[in-house]
Parts: C-alpha cells; structure tokens; sequence
C-alpha cells in the first residue's frame, strides 16, 4: 500500500453542534462532521481564525485509492503499526480513499512505522 503525504498542516476545529458550517473552512482536506454534541471540522490550519477552539499541526497521509467498499482491514493495516510506535492517530474515510493524521512531531517516526510494515510515504 502507498499512501501520498499532503504538503500543508491541518487542524482539527470543534464548534457548537448548531453552528453553521463556516466560511473560513477551507484547504486540500477538508472534513466536516456534525453530531449531536459538535461541529467538527478538519481543514488547512492557515485558516482557522484567532478565537476557535483547534488543535493544530497536524500532518495528513493518504492512502492511494481509490479503495473498494468492500476491502476490510485497511485501517487497521495503518492504526497498528502506528499504535505501537506509539503515535496516535486521527482516521478519516471518504468515498474513495481514507486518511491518516498525525501530530507533525510523530511524522517522521510515523513514516518509519509504516516503510516497517512495506507502506511507502511519498
């Protein structure tokens, strides 16, 4: 499996579950997610204003799709060797692919625990 590294930063916002989706939301990955409790949303971390509650910095890994709808496993191929380099992980999935995010500290190490396991980071 070979999974592309995405250049830019992101960061993971939480807004009020009613909030409307804001106009600032914005980046090559984007992903907005609504429950009951919040707003969430994934998006470049240049443009997240002053004032919303984030984590920033970090980096996202995509898996080179796209990914059948009945493959199983690929997640987990990602999440395990991953866990026990002890890197936590943010997982999204689209339609056609799923992406990895971790903290731009845990990258290289990140990289490593994935060529480990023959995934290829480019």
């Amino acid at each position: 499996m070979k999974l592309t590294l995405y250049e830019s930063r992101f960061a993971v916002c939480r807004l009020d579950a009613h909030d409307p989706i804001p106009d600032w939301a914005d980046g090559a990955l984007l992903s907005i997610t609504r429950t009951p409790r919040e707003l969430s949303i994934i998006c470049a971390e240049s443009a997240v204003p002053e004032g919303v509650r984030a984590e920033t910095g970090f980096r996202a890994m995509e898996v080179i799709g796209p990914l059948d709808f009945s493959a199983v496993g690929i997640l987990a191929s990602l999440a395990a060797p991953l866990a026990e380099a002890g890197i936590s992980i943010l997982a999204v999935a689209t339609f056609d692919t799923d992406v990895v995010l971790v903290r731009e500290g845990d990258l290289e190490a990140a990289i490593t625990a994935l060529g480990r396991v023959g995934m290829g980071v480019g």
